[in-house]
């Protein structure tokens, strides 16, 4: 089985459905995905999720108010971390490895700060810590690459995360092709509502303190493209300056998707890591 034919489940946590699709072997320390702003099930680069699942279990998840998960999307990335670990208490875990992209990272920071037994490994993909450089401007990014997406009849994806070169842009045509590889049973559309919230969220991250930081003891592996245009890149230095424990990727000629572009080698350095 691949993610693109995983079925989709759903579990009830504290009376919402909450929906998901796994893949690989179970047992061991899971692998739980944490997505970014906009995004649902069928956003995750399929050929991530299958090679993670090639040694590890791997769960995707719509958190509340996202995809076809029911609820209200919640405006704190707080709120949404707790969202998360009631999740994967429902799912009868306690110890799960995590890899968050953009809001996804945010995300698995505050997990990591205010559940520290519940995890193992952080990946942490095109993000950075509370109130860093540029967070609170992704709103304002993501407008401006609807528009441009809209007069060029491209995609927003080809402006918020990939480069504007030749490679970046024909990585970004083989990224979208492979998101419609699933053909069947697609996850429900983001709503407005839900990507209000999100960007609420997102400008209060961007307003916040990273000082906490510090406490996470976790070893965490920090990926980014070198020109990240919506969590700029120098966040993921300094994601890396203030984790005790972190090693840090940077893809050359990348954006924001820079773990997309450069896959194959971003699969291989995440399965080292949680190794």
């Amino acid at each position: 089985m691949s993610f693109a034919n995983a079925p989709s489940q759903s579990i009830d946590v504290d009376g919402i459905p909450f929906v998901y699709r796994e893949l690989g072997k179970k047992g061991g320390v899971p692998v739980v995905l944490l997505h970014h702003l906009t995004a649902v099930l069928d956003d995750w680069d399929p050929r991530i999720v299958d090679g993670l699942a090639s040694e590890h279990h791997v769960i995707a998840f719509d958190n509340r108010g996202v995809g076809a998960s029911g609820g209200t999307t919640p405006a704190s990335v707080e709120a949404m971390a707790s969202d998360a670990v009631a999740f994967i208490r429902a799912l009868g875990f306690s110890k799960v490895d995590l890899l968050g992209f953009s809001l996804g990272g945010f995300i698995a920071q505050v997990i990591a700060q205010k559940e520290p037994d519940l995890v193992r490994k952080v990946i942490i993909a095109g993000s950075g810590p509370a109130g860093g450089e540029g967070i609170s401007n992704m709103g304002a990014v993501l407008q401006d690459a609807v528009a441009k997406a809209g007069a060029s009849g491209k995609h927003p994806k080809h402006f918020l995360f990939f480069s504007q070169t030749g490679n970046g842009q024909a990585a970004a045509d083989a990224f979208l092709a492979r998101l419609k590889e699933r053909t069947a049973d697609r996850d429900a559309s983001i709503s407005n509502e839900t990507i209000g919230a999100q960007l609420t969220a997102i400008h209060a991250w961007g307003q916040g303190n990273p000082s906490k930081l510090s406490e996470i003891h976790h070893p965490v592996f920090i990926a980014n493209g070198d020109d990240d245009v919506m969590a700029p890149t120098i966040n993921s230095f300094e994601l890396a300056r203030r984790l005790p424990n972190a090693q840090l990727s940077i893809f050359p000629d990348a954006s924001h998707g820079g773990i997309f572009q450069y896959y194959p080698v971003f699969v291989q350095q995440a399965l080292d890591f949680l190794r």
